[in-house]
């Protein structure tokens, strides 16, 4: 297939209204994963969701009067695909709970929750929030870590919240936005400076003081650096850092990964983010396969394909069909 030079992106808004709960709470069923939406009080209800999906992020703003949503455990059992959901409290407050967990989120506070384990959401007043829902591998961090993370508050008062977080809220403000050619690198953005806070509470990003920690920040910088060589493993990440492969493995394995997963998966989530790219729509799959250290065009599309449920072709030619 010829593909044009620099396509349209097709991703538009779609608002939905709601002039009655049940319209509200088919909506965000139907947008997100199977929930349960109950009313609090007997007030009038009011909701709004706006959406735009930018593959295979999917990015919502909810805004509703008082309600509560839940993810039951029987609502696991219908078998979707998990997913990561990092919300943002725009106005109002929301009690998130997963993990055995509270966290009571005001205005200018992310967290994060996994669609893959029960969660509730309790919402006691007019609220408006941000949601960016992603498959799990798109995060970049052991879902095992990750776990650690969630009814996690996170600030916009201090930390790395104070600088991100802000941006996060000018995307909730300018959603209309992430149509065209930036769009899906906006919404990558997001989801890199996402993953910085999550690693830097989780240790991966070092302190000076803490050479432990600065060995496998080192590590990590290595492998990002040089994802693009064929040649790219373990023997070669250990030589390089003066240290032994049986070493390197153990620093992985005590974040919940092994070495060759870490480097396959952060060379999958790049091969993905430039097929989806319209500025790359000139370059074939097989040269961004290569341009990541993917050689045999047969492996490669295989184990794209076992990561997103989709042949990297595939993938490129449902993002330029809408």
């Amino acid at each position: 297939m010829n593909l044009p030079s620099r396509p349209e992106v097709p991703t538009r808004v779609r608002s939905s209204v709601s002039h009655s709960f049940r319209e509200y709470r088919e909506a965000v069923t139907a947008s997100f994963v199977p929930l349960d939406v109950s009313r609090v009080g007997n007030d009038p209800f009011w909701g709004r969701l706006r959406t735009v999906d930018v593959a295979p992020v999917h990015v919502s703003e909810v805004s509703a009067s008082q309600h509560i949503v839940e993810r039951t455990p029987l609502l696991l059992e219908n078998g979707e695909p998990a997913y990561y959901k990092a919300s943002l409290q725009v106005s109002g407050t929301g009690l998130l709970v997963q993990d055995g967990r509270e966290a009571l989120l005001q205005p200018g506070d992310l967290a994060i929750y996994d669609t893959g384990r029960p969660y509730s959401l309790l919402f006691e007043n007019d609220m408006r929030m941000l949601v960016l829902m992603f498959p799990r591998e798109h995060l970049g961090l052991p879902p095992t870590a990750i776990k650690e993370l969630t009814a996690h508050r996170f600030s916009s008062d201090d930390g790395l919240g104070a600088i991100i977080i802000p941006f996060l809220q000018n995307v909730s403000q300018n959603l209309d936005r992430l149509g065209g050619l930036t769009g899906p690198r906006l919404v990558n953005s997001a989801i890199d400076l996402i993953t910085t806070m999550f690693a830097n509470e989780l240790d991966f990003d070092a302190d000076p003081g803490d050479s432990h920690q600065l060995l496998m920040q080192q590590i990590r910088r290595y492998i990002e650096l040089n994802l693009g060589s064929p040649e790219l493993g373990p023997a070669q990440i250990a030589a390089a850092h003066f240290i032994s492969t049986r070493h390197l493995h153990g620093l992985f394995r005590q974040k919940g990964t092994t070495v060759s997963t870490w480097i396959r998966e952060q060379r999958l989530e790049k091969c993905r983010r430039d097929l989806i790219d319209p500025l790359n729509a000139h370059l074939s799959v097989g040269a961004i396969a290569a341009r990541w250290g993917f050689i045999e065009a047969a492996h490669f599309s295989r184990v794209f394909k076992a990561a997103y449920d989709a042949a990297p072709s595939e993938l490129r030619a449902q993002m330029l069909a809408g």
